[in-house]
């Protein structure tokens, strides 16, 4: 049951629907990993590498409740609970303990490579049944490829 009525068509709802709710999972589980490395990252380059993932995890929240409310708005329910996160995620678990800023530096590579790949096919898979979503999409990708830009830039 949907209290919202959604302006897609059933098919195009669920393909949106599914969409909106990756999205969300991923930039929810980012935004969790990129937290935990700045808890735990030490080494040289602590400050920069520390400071930078906030940047990340800033940029996630902030999308991550742009796709929910987006998916709210379209009659889809958001699910943005552990639970989902931990069993819907395709980011690889952050080590436990200490987190020397190259390890650090390679694991939001890694992450935001995964990511932006699951975003970019959402691009595609939304383009013809709702461009708006696509829309968000497209500009949540662009934050993060310029946060993977820097992290490669770290890592050089």
């Amino acid at each position: 049951m949907s209290v919202v009525k959604s302006p897609l068509s059933e098919t195009d709802l669920k393909t949106v629907g599914d969409a909106l709710q990756g999205a969300l999972v991923d930039l929810l589980d980012l935004s969790l990993v990129a937290k935990q490395v700045h808890w735990n990252v030490v080494g040289p380059r602590f400050r920069s590498v520390h400071l930078q993932l906030d940047d990340v995890v800033d940029t996630a929240r902030q999308h991550s409740d742009t796709v929910a409310e987006r998916a709210s708005a379209i009659g889809v329910n958001p699910d943005g609970r552990a639970a989902t996160i931990a069993r819907s995620t395709a980011i690889d678990s952050v080590s436990e303990g200490w987190i020397k800023d190259v390890d650090a530096v390679k694991s939001l590579v890694d992450a935001l490579s995964v990511v932006i790949g699951r975003m970019r096919e959402r691009i595609e898979a939304t383009e013809t049944p709702d461009p708006v979503t696509q829309d968000i999409l497209i500009a949540l990708t662009a934050d993060l490829e310029k946060h993977a830009w820097m992290f490669q830039a770290e890592s050089a």
